[in-house]
């Protein structure tokens, strides 16, 4: 069976750790989940559904503006859950 997976979930966690230290930002476990759920809702799915379109989705994904657009979406999540976290 042909599992599907959203490249981009991958994507904003591995860039993700970076962008929280550049801003100081709280690193727990719900803070993250809010800031990548509202990141990955602005981005555009890459849906893949084999080995052959995830290393496409990867080639593709070293182009400099994805990385920013991804960058830019966990920044603005990012703001947006430190103005209101839903931790104590």
């Amino acid at each position: 069976m042909v599992t599907l997976k959203n490249y981009m979930e991958e994507v904003v966690f591995n860039l993700i750790d970076g962008v929280l230290d550049d801003i100081s930002m709280c690193k727990c476990e719900l803070c993250v989940k809010d800031i990548a759920a509202l990141a990955l809702n602005s981005l555009p799915p890459k849906y893949i559904a084999s080995e052959k379109g995830e290393l496409y989705s990867k080639v593709n994904s070293l182009r400099n503006q994805f990385e920013v657009d991804v960058i830019l979406a966990i920044t603005k999540a990012a703001v947006l859950v430190k103005k209101t976290p839903r931790h104590e």
